[in-house]
Order: structure tokens, then sequence, then C-alpha cells
């Protein structure tokens, strides 16, 4: 509806905490009773804001020449997704709701990994494989470095470490790591280990 399209622009504009009924009422220019009328509670809208934005997500298309390429590009979308998207996937983990902002993504992925020969358990397996790969980069990829002490960033503690590590290598930990580059690796590695090689059907 209208409203939930309003409501979602709102929080991509200036983020989750903008989203109260009375905020959406004046930027519709309809009184608050109104919107209660047409979505329910907070929460109701939520949750449809949250499935719009799956439905939208999962109309990319799934590129690749073999099953292992389709299922990779399944994966990058789930994190490319939440990383273009940052206020919905932050209104999402704030309401309990990111399972449904992934599900539709998960489908896409799952039919995928089905159509690359895998079924039952396997399939299971390897998408809780790969989600764990996404949202552990998701962790990294969202935080806030600005909200840390700065004593207690990653690189500060590494460069005053004792800890009996080459210069080289700790000149690496502290550099400011390309997460991007690090998913998509890991996310093939992932991929190899649980789909068959060999080509697929495009």
């Amino acid at each position: 509806s209208y409203i939930v399209a309003a409501a979602l622009d709102l929080v991509v504009r200036e983020g989750p905490a903008a989203l109260t009924m009375r905020r959406l009422a004046a930027e519709l220019d309809v009184g608050t009773p109104t919107i209660y009328w047409h979505v329910g509670s907070r929460d109701d809208l939520v949750a449809a804001i949250v499935r719009t934005q799956s439905e939208r997500l999962a109309e990319r298309p799934v590129e690749g020449a073999t099953a292992r390429e389709r299922v990779l590009a399944a994966a990058l979308h789930i994190y490319r997704g939440a990383i273009e998207h940052r206020a919905i996937t932050s209104l999402a983990h704030q309401t309990g709701t990111a399972s449904l902002l992934l599900h539709d993504l998960e489908a896409a992925l799952v039919a995928e990994l089905e159509d690359a020969g895998l079924a039952g358990a396997a399939c299971a397996d390897a998408l809780r494989s790969i989600l764990v790969v996404v949202t552990g980069s998701l962790v990294l990829a969202l935080r806030d470095q600005s909200r840390f002490p700065e004593d207690y960033r990653a690189d500060v503690l590494w460069a005053g470490s004792a800890a009996p590590v080459t210069s080289g290598t700790r000149a690496a930990l502290c550099a400011e790591p390309d997460i991007d580059a690090l998913t998509a690796v890991t996310l093939r590695a992932v991929v190899d280990h649980h789909v068959p090689g060999g080509e697929g059907t495009a």
C-alpha cells in the first residue's frame, strides 16, 4: 500500500528511529488514526515494510554458468542486500523480523542448492553454512567503529599487543580489512565444499 511504501522510504531516508505513527501521518498529511486504520499496529507496519523489502530483494536475477556460480550469486545477494539497505536491515534486527527479511532470499538460495543436486539435510547444512559466513561478515561490515572506545579498537589493540607476531603480520592486522572481498572468497570456499563440481544447467 502507499502507506507501507511511504514508511519504507522514511526508514531508508532517516533510519529506523524516524518510524513513528505520528511522523508517518505527518509525512502523508493524514491523521494518525488513519495510519492505524490502514496498517494496524506499529509492529504490523514494520512486518509489512520488511516483507515488502524481502520481496523486492528476491526479484534480483541469479546469474551464473554453473551450479556453483549460481549458488554463490544467490548467497552474495543476501550479503549485498543487507549492506545496500542498512536502515531496513537495522530495523529488522531491532524488531526481531530479520528472518522475515531474509526468507525470500533464502528460498531463492535453497532453490539453487536443490537445482545443484542437494536435498534434505545436505541442502539445509549448505544453507546454514552460507548463512554463518554471511551473518559473520555483516557483523563486521555493519559495525559502527565510531562508537567503540579508541583504546579498544582492533587496530589499536594489535598495534600495542605483546602477542609474538611478526611486524608484517601486525601491520596487516592493523590495516582496514576488505570485508566484501573476504566475504566473497570465504563464500566461494563454502559453496565449493557443499556443491558438487561440474557444469550446472544454465
